[in-house]
């Protein structure tokens, strides 16, 4: 039994959802699993906090009830054009809202319980040689077997694995707080305005999660996030109806900038990603938080694998993760990139309003091509 404390079978860097999913899993099998993450918990993060329901089987074998941490059912959609357009449908498959702030930290707490160590710090420099890794931190330098990159959208880290997406532009930038109002605890919406989007949903304590993209040139030309969502968005109706009439929660919105949607590698350097880490949706689709978790799953399933030999070698563990991360999610940030774009035009936005609704059934169908299949349990 290996009893030395800087060496793991497996390093997971960043301690989000699919982070903290990994870590469950794995160390259900009795892995030696360390999590390194660099904020403390819980903490609010910028995030659309609507998950689809694909993914409560996983949860609950993770040992995660949803509902009795006060998550919202959700059932119900809506959509807006900047010109204020409005369809409405039913969603196919369904969801539920619940923040970062809870989940994160009751996915902490299990993960702590199934006896993996956590560790709030930075991750510097990773190495990988004689078929191991070296991970260094600012505190420490750790050993392990497998490493997973679940530290989200970007960071100094894929600068140092010169990752091909973070030499390219990152135009956008997304606010996110928290209302007290009136809102149907069973709908989101999506709400367009000029440059961006907006989607909110209710999550526990009856709050609601408001979280806006938009084009990060386009808001310097403002003196600060007020003026930005007075002048712009505002112009949408449903969203002035909603701010005007409720009350916020957080001190100051929360803001990330830089974010990127060009395609990523799930493979870098031998390292398997997940999450944003390994693509990142449009929050248009209003999927990511579901994709994070199910490729968790994938990758853990292919770890205990390796490790109790029904994978031999790690070149056989990396394809398998990435031919079945294609198959699982290539096809819906390709439907992602093209709604987005699509809706980032707004005349063609209107039209196709008109589309949808002369033809209600085909709502749902978009909205499916973004969804999963309710993840099995093995």
């Amino acid at each position: 039994m290996n009893t030395n404390p800087s060496s793991f079978d497996v390093i997971i860097i960043g301690g989000g959802l699919a982070g903290l999913s990994s870590a469950i899993h794995l160390s259900k099998s009795k892995l030696r699993v360390l999590v390194i993450e660099k904020n403390e918990y819980p903490k609010h993060k910028v995030c659309g906090e609507y998950i689809s329901n694909e993914v409560l089987p996983y949860l609950e074998f993770l040992g995660i009830d949803v509902f009795k941490l006060g998550a919202k059912k959700i059932n119900k959609f809506e959509l807006s054009t900047p010109k204020n357009k409005l369809i409405k449908a039913n969603l196919p498959l369904g969801g539920f809202g619940i923040s970062r702030f809870r989940l994160d930290y009751e996915l902490s707490k299990k993960a702590i319980q199934n006896q993996a160590t956590i560790s709030q710090d930075t991750v510097e420099d990773i190495q990988f040689s004689n078929d191991s890794f070296s991970v260094t931190t600012k505190q420490a330098t750790y050993n392990s077997k497998i490493v997973i990159g679940a530290y989200g959208k970007r960071a100094n880290l894929d600068v140092k694995l010169n990752r091909d997406f973070i030499k390219n532009k990152s135009p956008f930038l997304a606010v996110k707080t928290h209302l007290k109002g009136d809102f149907p605890d069973d709908l989101v919406a999506l709400h367009n305005f000029e440059g961006g989007y907006c989607g909110l949903s209710k999550v526990e304590n009856d709050s609601i999660n408001v979280c806006y993209i938009t084009d990060f040139e386009a808001f310097k030309k403002y003196k600060d996030i007020n003026e930005f969502q007075q002048k712009v968005v505002f112009k949408n109706k449903s969203l002035k109806t909603i701010f005007e009439h409720s009350k916020p929660v957080f001190d100051a919105p929360l803001t990330i900038s830089q974010i990127s949607f060009e395609t990523k590698n799930p493979i870098e350097n031998h390292m398997l990603m997940c999450g944003d880490t390994a693509g990142m949706i449009h929050p248009l689709c209003g999927n990511g938080m579901s994709m994070a978790i199910r490729s968790a799953q994938m990758a853990s399933l292919l770890i205990i694998k390796f490790f109790n030999g029904e994978i031999k070698e790690r070149q056989a563990l990396e394809k398998q993760y990435l031919r079945e991360w294609n198959k699982e999610f290539k096809s819906r940030l390709r439907t992602g990139h093209i709604v987005a774009d699509l809706f980032s035009r707004n005349e063609l936005a209107e039209v196709l309003i008109r589309i949808i609704k002369s033809f209600p059934s085909l709502m749902p169908h978009i909205i499916k091509r973004t969804y999963g299949k309710t993840m099995q349990v093995k």
